[in-house]
């Protein structure tokens, strides 16, 4: 499996677990030259722009560990980004879902580490 194939079955397998959440996903790996976010989904009128983080193996770490300061603002350009082109005048949260494993278990959710 390639790489592109893994990364949107890691996707794709947190955006139903949000969707069991609760979260409505209106868009998934939405992308402009310039800036990408990997699911925008709407809880309770709110707007969240979730990065998904896959690892196969825990052997470098966890996906949350590779949320560093410059991740959260590649993050927020992109959530500007949207909000402008959307007209979005609401409050929205950065949040991250963690994949791990070969069998894509979700280990890990945070709604908002902005």
């Amino acid at each position: 499996m390639t790489n592109y194939a893994v990364g949107h079955l890691a996707e794709e397998r947190a955006a139903e677990y949000l969707e069991k959440k609760g979260y409505k996903i209106l868009n998934l790996n939405w992308r402009t030259r310039f800036c990408e976010i990997d699911i925008i989904a709407k809880k309770r009128k709110k707007l969240h722009f979730i990065e998904v983080k896959y690892r196969k193996t825990g052997d470098q770490g966890n996906g949350l560990d590779y949320i560093t300061p410059k991740k959260l603002d590649q993050m927020e350009f992109a959530a500007r980004v949207w909000v402008a082109e959307n007209d979005w005048d609401r409050d929205y949260y950065l949040g991250v879902v963690e994949v791990s494993g070969p069998t894509f278990q979700i280990t890990n959710f945070l709604p908002d580490c902005s």
